[in-house]
């Protein structure tokens, strides 16, 4: 009789933990996981730096003699509901014999790093690999089984050299047919076309037949952005394949934009924005994004990390990056660090 009574209560309390777990993800999938602001948190961050092997030094801001490490230890608290913990263990086993392919440019290979460390520190002795091929990086967990793939294409079109010299083609993208057969797809273009003279990466740009020295930049990246929405309306198959953006990643370099305009660009910062506005201005470029999403007819989720990312102008390596102190670095992010929660939010809208 005690028994049975035990195991109803057991089963009670099993219902009513489940029921708790779903109503959470249900208030997520409610919830705009974009607003909101940061607060301390002791428990973070998600996981220690130095246990996560294969940091590229461009973001591994603590072995590059990074002094403070409070920028660690803020979490990011949405307006209207609590964002639960990225769980790397549960992402494993969701993914078990699946691959996952982030395309982009640095900002893109910022956020595959954070996940790879994510996964790799959700258990202990873990076997992984990582091999790279032409601007393929391939981060295996053998355990599970799990691919993250990372392909290095800062524009999604296709930017090939030809007789006349560097060609970028906004109505190309041959290169789509290396994203083909993915479970999962995180995508992102931004930083590279407002480059200009020697830093840009190409000569010409086609449009068309048409091949200009140089356009609107604007208008170049909103048909850049219409060409991928075309490929992912005709390559990607919905029922199997889950399609992100990551939003626009704002750099930190000039202070007057959160009002400290003796600011030396980023060096130096060790608190966020508080609140829950910027007081300066949003990239340009979001606008675009978010028209060019809606007129693609697959869905595609945008992970719109920009607000959480323009309040923290004390996330980047600013001196501790890969350029050291003659290489001020505003743009990226450290790791751990922002990206973390990059990720954290796009495991909540996976699970929700």
């Amino acid at each position: 009789m005690d028994f049975r009574v035990n195991c109803i209560f057991f089963h009670r309390l099993l219902l009513i933990a489940l029921l708790h777990l779903s109503n959470i993800h249900n208030c997520i999938g409610a919830c705009d996981l974009s607003e909101g602001s940061w607060v301390i948190d002791p428990s973070y961050p998600l996981y220690d730096a130095t246990t996560c092997p294969f940091i590229e030094k461009e973001f591994n801001c603590q072995k590059n003699g990074r002094p403070d490490q409070n920028y660690l230890s803020y979490r990011w608290q949405p307006s209207g509901c609590d964002l639960p913990r990225f769980d790397g263990l549960d992402f494993l086993r969701r993914f078990e014999g699946k691959s996952i392919m982030f395309i982009g440019d640095s900002l893109t290979r910022d956020q595959w790093q954070s996940l790879t460390c994510l996964l790799y520190t959700s258990a202990p002795n873990l076997n992984y690999n990582l091999t790279r091929v032409g601007m393929i990086s391939t981060f295996t967990i053998k355990d599970y089984g799990v691919n993250v793939f990372l392909d290095r294409n800062a524009f999604l079109v296709d930017l090939v050299n030809e007789t006349k010299g560097r060609i970028l083609k906004l109505d190309s993208i041959e290169e789509g047919k290396n994203w083909e057969g993915m479970n999962m797809l995180v995508f992102n273009t931004w930083h590279w076309w407002n480059y200009r003279n020697a830093h840009q990466p190409w000569d010409y740009i086609q449009v068309g037949d048409l091949l200009l020295k140089d356009m609107d930049r604007m208008a170049a990246f909103e048909r850049a952005l219409g060409t991928w929405g075309g490929w992912v309306d005709t390559k990607v198959d919905p029922t199997k394949t889950m399609v992100f953006f990551q939003g626009i990643s704002p750099n930190h370099y000039n202070g007057s934009d959160w009002n400290e305009p003796k600011a030396n660009q980023c060096q130096g910062q060790t608190t966020p924005v508080s609140g829950s506005t910027y007081p300066g201005q949003y990239p340009p470029a979001v606008a675009v994004v978010k028209r060019a999403l809606s007129k693609i007819q697959n869905p595609v989720t945008l992970l719109d990390v920009t607000t959480l990312s323009l309040l923290r102008k004390d996330g980047h390596p600013s001196i501790y990056g890969i350029g050291g102190a003659n290489g001020m670095d505003c743009t990226h992010w450290c790791i751990a660090g922002v990206p973390d929660t990059w990720n954290q939010i796009l495991y909540n809208i996976i699970v929700s």
